[in-house]
């Protein structure tokens, strides 16, 4: 498959279905939004409906212009929307692609629409788009989403000290994990075994 062609994929398993960004989805990410508890390992927080806006206008910007796939995951079981998670920092040339910029509203957590999600980005970014190697970061004081890499099966690779400003000033510190090629099968197959 062409990259040039992401920002139109609509990814589907048995769980989710991740679909880029629409501004006519601002009803749905305003019912889930505003938690607190989301934003805070995130370089940009949603607290008002004018951050909501900036962050809708600035994703589908971001997918329509190929800089990075802003995904909303929708919840098969509900119809509902649940959050979001983007492909970035594209490498076609290098067959490299990040996940990242994930988050879920309380209802979702803990039920198994994460790793359904990441499985559905994972099979795309191996299968369709042929990539050697996927990476991910967070900051590394994010406990729950480190424990969370580590159980997909991503392999931790060091940490980037000093990487960017956190809200409020704070320099944080980048953990880098990752998936290679040859890693994925097995990844995969446990995935799925244990319900994604």
């Amino acid at each position: 498959m062409s990259w040039a062609k992401l920002k139109d994929v609509v990814l589907v398993n048995d769980r989710v279905e991740l679909r880029r960004v629409r501004l006519t989805d601002r009803a749905a990410f305003e019912r889930i939004a505003f938690e607190e508890e989301i934003w805070r390992y995130f370089v940009a927080r949603i607290s008002s409906a004018d951050e909501l806006d900036d962050f809708l206008e600035t994703a589908v910007a971001d997918t329509l212009r190929g800089a990075r796939i802003v995904f909303a995951i929708v919840d098969r079981g509900t119809g509902r929307v649940v959050g979001s998670s983007a492909y970035g920092n594209l490498a076609e040339a290098e067959r490299r692609v990040e996940i990242g910029w994930s988050w879920l509203a309380a209802v979702a957590r803990r039920t198994g629409v994460n790793r359904a999600a990441k499985l559905a980005l994972l099979d795309h970014a191996f299968g369709e788009l042929g990539c050697e190697r996927v990476e991910f970061k967070t900051d590394v004081l994010n406990t729950p989403a480190r424990t969370a890499l580590a159980k997909l099966g991503a392999q931790e690779e060091g940490v980037l000290r000093s990487f960017n400003y956190m809200p409020g000033g704070r320099r944080r510190d980048v953990v880098y994990y990752s998936i290679l090629r040859a890693e994925w099968p097995a990844v995969r197959e446990r995935l799925v075994a244990t319900g994604h």
